[in-house]
């Protein structure tokens, strides 16, 4: 076992024993929206978003993306789950922005160790063996932060599984301040119609 492990563990016990009235929590979230951000662990939904348990669903993934999984959990968010409203939410300083499909797919050719970054960019330091298995993968990675929400939210609207009726608001998380900044035409383009 690790500390890590036991520590989780350990806090687990804690939540665990005031778990109180949280076991009545209904099913549906009472607030009725969910949230498509990144896995990046400097972001707290909860915290940037006031939120309770049991209130919204957040949907995690690297980078925030649209992928059809991502897609996937929010049709069921709405039509099993009664949500009304979704947020696309990416952030300020995401890995995502940091390397290219055809950088991953190399890195992973070579070894599936850690790799690292320095002044020179990424590099692996495994010893292999690596894999191809991920060069046919679009990792989804970002190129421009804006552009890539209004892209998502744009995608998530035009998916032929998704109410016209829901409004999909789309935002940067600003890491060094805390604030969600709107990404007007991302909104825009996800208005109710």
């Amino acid at each position: 076992m690790t500390t890590v492990h036991d520590e989780v563990l350990s806090a687990n016990a804690d939540y665990a024993a005031d778990f109180g009235a949280k076991a009545a929590l209904a099913l549906p979230p009472a607030r009725q929206f969910a949230i498509l951000t990144c896995m990046d662990a400097r972001l707290d939904p909860a915290k940037y978003a006031g939120l309770a348990e049991g209130d919204a669903h957040v949907i995690r993934n690297a980078g925030g993306r649209a992928s059809d999984d991502a897609i996937r959990s929010l049709v069921i968010s709405h039509k099993l789950l009664g949500t009304k409203e979704w947020f696309v939410i990416h952030h300020t300083d995401c890995g995502m922005e940091f390397f290219t499909n055809e950088v991953i797919r190399g890195l992973l050719a070579n070894s599936l160790e850690t790799a690292v970054v320095d002044e020179n960019g990424w590099r692996d330091i495994g010893l292999g063996p690596g894999s191809h298995a991920g060069d046919h993968i679009d990792w989804l990675t970002i190129a421009d932060q804006t552009g890539s929400v209004t892209d998502d939210v744009r995608k998530i609207r035009a998916h032929p599984l998704v109410p016209k009726n829901i409004p999909i608001y789309g935002y940067v998380y600003d890491v060094k301040t805390g604030r969600l900044v709107e990404v007007p035409e991302a909104t825009k383009a996800g208005a109710a119609g």
